[in-house]
């Protein structure tokens, strides 16, 4: 018996306790067809074709597959073969001959399509109400919308119905459904996965994306679904960057907080931020002036282009086949110039100029993943107004190249749900990931209807075939050599301390000053405060050769009993230097120095 919401790790304890990708077919078939809200799918996977496949891997080994068994939907601006492709008109629909990347990707990992979801019709939107196949509702609501462009997408996880579910996030949409239904919604840096197979919406700037309970489960799928692919214009190659594990996190401030008059969503804002300082983060307040800006340009400048780009010739043939405010959206277009395109690119650059020093003091951003909510009711009597509302700060983030992870934040006194997003800078996907975690974890508001359920904490991995190091003094988080790690793509994996049979003295005449880390075996100390990184192999040993004696690199035991290397002093090089052992690393002896 699978619980209520159909997690991958809860299909993974069935599969161990015996249970095969037909009982969880069956599972599917019946909560599909159960499910009140019929405006989740457009196309359901047959339940023959489901069974099928389903037996198919019955028949296949499990290993090197790590979503084996594992069902998930896709949403209708998605290709998948076997299933038309609708972006939510039907006059559009064509039978696509090959899966999109992604979901060959999913397929070739073991993954279950159960069926094409709804959205606003051509992703434009971020409510879910515009599609002629009706308007999913939230899972806390029937009168509340889902949110969108990815509505059904949303709602099927939500429902639990599937573990997983991709959408498109082009202003918000893989962020908004994901607050409004109490999940997790993973928008990867635009180019960190492809878009080959992607019905466009501004193609220079889309995101597939992924919805899931937790942070760990998103970012498995994102894993499975990322990676350059020449087929795809803006596929792009980059490694990681990293991030500190007690981050600086910006913060909204002053007049730029607007909630749009909804005190529930401002209560769980800032409840947000006080669980992140809690968790060690330090809080910045900057100025979103300019991200507001840029957020503005998505639709109120030139960009809405891309959108007719996307469909002009089927405008041209089939106006009447277009929801009115999708039509409306998409034809304001008409009459924008090459002048006015390069115009605010022009403008775009500039704000990226001018948010720069926002980076330079921050490592991520935490804002409010939609304002505020309403009614279906209510977006229909306000179709531009209110779906603008929802997009105050996201549609910012795929112009200027970032990574986001929105996690929920809880629920008001309403019984309705609210969301937080973490921002970082381009492809420090995997390094928002932890702390995401954590502040979802901190929440304690479960995940889709499930409002109990615990979730796991995301440890730091280390990326297969890294080499790790553990640092001591210059090189910890803020420290002047720090830069030195991160700037060659470094990931800090932990906060830790040595065994206590560890000093640290203070070596005269270094600069910047630097401590020396001497093991005394049999010695009791309190261990002494350590950071552990991850790097790239051929940065790992530039990065040892750089190491001026008399430091340099050997084991490093720490309080878990775990071995790494580590900096390390020549023990000639102490004699006679002040021992700082007592204040258990090198920040807490800073501290002491003004």
């Amino acid at each position: 018996m699978l619980p209520e919401m159909m997690t991958m790790e809860a299909i993974r304890a069935a599969y161990a306790r015996g249970a095969t990708p037909l009982d969880v077919v069956e599972a599917v078939i019946a909560r599909r067809d159960a499910l009140a809200d019929r405006a989740v799918f457009i196309t359901e996977t047959p339940a023959e074709v489901l069974r099928a496949e389903a037996r198919a891997l019955m028949d296949s080994s499990a290993e090197g597959r790590p979503l084996w068994g594992i069902p998930c939907a896709i949403k209708d601006n998605i290709d998948v073969a076997g299933l038309p492709t609708t972006a939510a008109c039907p006059a559009y629909a064509y039978a696509p001959a090959a899966d999109a990347t992604v979901v060959a990707r999913l397929r070739a990992a073991g993954a279950l399509v159960i069926g094409k979801t709804n959205l606003d019709q051509f992703a434009t939107g971020l409510n879910g109400t515009r599609s002629p196949h009706g308007a999913p509702r939230s899972v806390f609501s029937a009168a509340h919308v889902s949110g969108g462009s990815s509505s059904g997408s949303a709602v099927a996880v939500a429902s639990g119905l599937c573990a997983f579910a991709l959408g498109t996030d082009t202003a918000g949409s893989g962020r908004v459904p994901a607050a409004f239904n109490n999940l997790v919604g993973l928008k990867p840096t635009p180019g960190l996965v492809p878009n080959t197979g992607v019905v466009p919406a501004c193609r220079s700037v889309d995101v597939v994306t992924v919805f899931a309970a937790t942070v760990a489960e998103a970012s498995e799928v994102r894993r499975v679904i990322e990676g350059y692919d020449a087929a795809d214009p803006f596929s792009r190659r980059a490694g990681p960057v990293a991030l500190p594990v007690r981050p600086r996190i910006g913060i909204l401030t002053g007049a730029e907080r607007n909630f749009f008059g909804n005190a529930e969503v401002e209560a769980l804002y800032d409840a947000a931020c006080a669980r992140a300082e809690a968790l060690g983060a330090t809080l910045v307040p900057f100025d979103y002036a300019p991200f507001r800006e840029a957020a503005a340009l998505l639709y109120d400048g030139p960009w809405v282009a891309e959108r007719l780009a996307a469909v002009e010739d089927f405008l041209t043939t089939n106006a009447e086949d277009f929801d009115p405010t999708v039509r409306k959206i998409i034809e304001g277009a008409k009459g924008r110039t090459a002048v006015e395109a390069f115009r605010g690119l022009y403008r775009l650059n500039a704000l990226r100029q001018q948010v720069a020093p926002v980076w330079e003091a921050v490592d991520m951003l935490l804002l409010p993943t939609a304002p505020t909510t309403c009614t279906v009711a209510e977006m229909l009597a306000e179709p531009i107004k209110r779906n603008s509302e929802f997009g105050l700060y996201t549609n910012f983030a795929n112009l200027m190249g970032y990574a986001a992870i929105a996690v929920p934040a809880g629920f008001g006194p309403s019984g309705l749900p609210a969301g937080v997003t973490l921002v970082g800078p381009g492809f420090s996907d995997a390094a928002l990931e932890p702390f995401a975690a954590a502040l979802h974890r901190a929440a304690g508001c479960g995940y889709g209807r499930d409002r109990g359920a615990m979730v796991a904490a995301l440890p730091v991995t280390c990326p297969e075939g890294w080499l790790t190091i553990a640092v001591v003094g210059a090189h910890l988080t803020g420290m002047p050599l720090n830069p030195e790690l991160t700037s060659v793509g470094g990931i800090c994996l932990e906060e830790t301390r040595t065994a206590p049979d560890y000093r640290l003295y203070l070596l005269p005449g270094t600069v910047p000053p630097k401590p020396g880390l001497i093991r005394d075996p049999g010695f009791e100390g309190p261990g002494i405060a350590v950071e552990v990184w991850a790097l790239p192999p051929a940065a790992f040993g530039a990065f040892v050769a750089r190491i001026p004696a008399p430091l340099g690199v050997g084991k490093v035991v720490l309080a878990t009993g775990a071995a790494v290397s580590g900096f390390l002093c020549e023990a000639h090089a102490v004699a006679g230097a002040p021992e700082i052992t007592a204040f258990g690393g090198w920040k807490a002896w800073r501290a002491t120095r003004g």
